[in-house]
């Protein structure tokens, strides 16, 4: 297979990011039905066993030889360990796009599973419907139930080719708004401390701090979106702004960025399933004017009045055709905080006497710049089986881990608020 990246493919090349999902599990784990399920996968998704090529006048995908594709890789030893490094060991271009670990105690019968996928060729929807896939092969194989041999030769068509047609003059127009509004509005970053914290040295390492919810919280702040009539996303999203707000010097209102990615699947002509393993996101970038007294729920009012309006303009359209113009003006996408959110997902479904404990997806890249002095945070939300989930990944180069941890605490507090908000005798209870 031979096959060029299209314009948006071709930004994650430079950006070097990856998606990392992870299943701690507890039971018995049949290590070849596992390696055959992962061969399956790569089998059926071309863009898993392959390589990230340049043919002189762009990047392209070209297969791996049979002896390059990538393979599952088992260890023994400690699963926080194993995953530590494996949040930190890249997907270098030329070599496969996916790889997969299983780690297992010395017990065995405590294991961590190790996903990561090349953002190239996934984004966070497909990445979780891959997992999820690979465990359906696994349990299937486990079970003595038949499985289909699946081969996709060329992978999918890049979602940016599958765009309506458009008016050239209408882009242009679309793009002219937005460098303006980029220019009259230029966001304020969260500044580093890594300089006086704790970290560890000019290149650092990934760690992530992480935020959950059980799923009685995680249902009663569903319930206070519900009530204010907005998204648990906007709800989110304006937590992060605020503690976001509170980590910057001075009084009065401040220009804080939020970018929010939008799935781009559903709001296709045929519609791309997730199943789909391509990158299928545009993002809606709006910014506020936000005081350290600004109100939480007025906030999420705003930014889901804007992306909604957004949504229904047809710019999410607009703004993946003008995708290939970030990397030589990436102010089109700089914002305080980026808040992904892959909303409510099942986890896998396994064979009788396995147990998945936890799952995670957490996004990761190369280069997080500590030179730069401030930059974005990114929170990666999503709600497996129910449960929220917040992961906070970052550089010890740029924000140290204590840094984080109060971020992520600060923001915990206010989802907590918010989740009480329409049940205030249950305030008690939820704080603790």
């Amino acid at each position: 297979m031979h096959r060029a990246l299209c314009p948006v493919e071709t930004l994650y090349v430079g950006q070097r990011s990856r998606a990392v999902l992870s299943c701690a599990l507890r039971g018995p784990v049949d290590v070849a039905a596992l390696s055959a399920a992962y061969d399956a996968m790569t089998q059926a998704h071309p863009g898993l066993r392959s390589r990230i090529a340049h043919d002189g006048t762009g990047h392209l995908l070209r297969l791996l030889d049979e002896d390059e594709r990538p393979r599952l890789t088992t260890r023994s030893g400690d699963p926080e360990e194993v995953y530590a490094a494996e949040l930190n060991r890249p997907l270098p271009v030329g070599g496969p796009l996916s790889r997969a670990v299983l780690v297992s105690a010395p017990d065995q019968e405590n294991h961590l599973f190790v996903l990561v996928i090349d953002h190239t060729v996934t984004d966070g929807h497909s990445s979780i419907a891959l997992h999820n896939a690979l465990w359906d092969r696994y349990r299937a194989l486990v079970d003595g139930e038949p499985t289909a041999e699946t081969s996709g030769p060329c992978g999918p068509e890049p979602v940016s080719r599958l765009l309506p047609p458009a008016d050239e003059a209408d882009t242009a127009e679309y793009l002219r708004g937005r460098l303006e509004e980029v220019r009259r509005h230029p966001v304020t970053l969260v500044p580093y401390d890594a300089a006086t914290g704790d970290g560890t040295g000019p290149q650092g390492r990934i760690e992530v701090r992480r935020l959950t919810l059980d799923a009685d919280r995680t249902a009663r702040l569903r319930g206070t979106a519900r009530d204010a009539g907005v998204s648990v996303h906007a709800l989110i999203a304006a937590t992060l702004l605020a503690t976001a707000r509170r980590r910057l010097e001075g009084g009065g209102p401040r220009s804080l960025g939020c970018l929010s990615p939008v799935d781009l699947r559903s709001r296709l002509s045929p519609p791309v399933p997730a199943t789909a393993l391509v990158p299928a996101v545009t993002t809606h970038l709006q910014t506020l004017d936000v005081a350290e007294d600004s109100e939480p729920q007025e906030l999420a009012r705003t930014v889901h009045g804007r992306l909604s309006d957004f949504l229904a303009r047809g710019d999410h359209l607009r703004e993946m055709r003008i995708a290939p113009e970030i990397p030589g003006t990436p102010a089109l996408q700089l914002a305080t905080v980026i808040a992904t959110n892959m909303g409510v997902v099942p986890g896998p479904q396994l064979p009788e006497g396995l147990r998945a404990v936890d799952v995670r997806l957490v996004p990761a890249r190369e280069q997080y710049f500590p030179q730069a002095g401030r930059s974005p945070v990114m929170a990666c939300v999503v709600s497996f089986e129910g449960r929220l989930s917040i992961e906070f990944p970052h550089s010890t180069a740029c924000f140290s881990p204590s840094f984080m941890r109060a971020f992520r605490d600060d923001v915990r507090a206010g989802l907590l608020r918010f989740a009480t908000a329409a049940h205030p005798r249950a305030a008690g209870a939820l704080t603790a």
